[in-house]
Formats: structure tokens, sequence, C-alpha cells
């Protein structure tokens, strides 16, 4: 059992493109040891996105906490607010932007658990 919240993570992970990742539940020991899934908390300060990338062998999905952002999967376009989320299959490439005027926060969840080695930029 583990229990985690965005408070508590110890090793938060700050990118060059802004976003700060707070791995709550994941494949390492000490976030869980979890085989099959993994849970992150990001935020995305205004003005900032992530880096277009893919995964060759994980699903994401994004959930929508606070705020709303442009997603961009492959060639496709759509505004992702606060309740909603999408599904990201291995091989598409993605980036979320944030174009609003404050820090957007969403969820991510991986399948299998989310790996470094997995993440392939574009």
């Amino acid at each position: 059992m583990r229990h985690s919240s965005k408070e508590k993570t110890k090793k938060v992970l700050h990118t060059p493109t802004g976003e700060r990742i707070y791995e709550l539940i994941g494949g390492k020991k000490e976030t869980g040891g979890t085989k099959l899934h993994s849970l992150a908390q990001v935020g995305l300060p205004e003005g900032k996105s992530s880096a277009p990338h893919y995964h060759q062998e994980r699903e994401e999905t994004y959930y929508m906490l606070k705020g709303k952002a442009k997603m961009r999967i492959d060639e496709r376009e759509f505004i992702l607010e606060a309740g909603q989320a999408c599904l990201i299959e291995p091989g598409e490439v993605h980036q979320i932007f944030n174009e609003s005027s404050e820090t957007v926060e969403f969820l991510a969840v991986c399948a299998p658990p989310w790996a470094p080695e997995d993440q392939y930029e574009v």
C-alpha cells in the first residue's frame, strides 16, 4: 500500500520546458513499485509546454484538474479543460501547451508505469 500526495513528493522533476512533475505512484520502489501503471501530477506554468514526444510501449491518459490547455496529438489539436481527459496511445506524438495566464494542473496515468527509456523526443 502507498499513500501519497503532491506535497509529500520528495523528488520533483523540473523539465527544461517548464513542467513540474510529481510522481505520486510509480514503478520505482520509493513510489510504490507498481507493475501495471503510474500516476503523476503535473504543473505547467503559463506560457510553457511539454516537449513533443511519444512512447513506444506506454498508453498515457491526461486528466485536467485546473485550467485549460491546448493538446496536440499527431496532427490533431484541441482544448482540454478541467474535468476532461484524453487518451494518448503508443506511438502518438503529443504535446501540451499552456496559453493561459495561470498554471495548469493535470494528472498523467501511464500503463505500464512511466519509464524514461520509453520517452522519445521529436
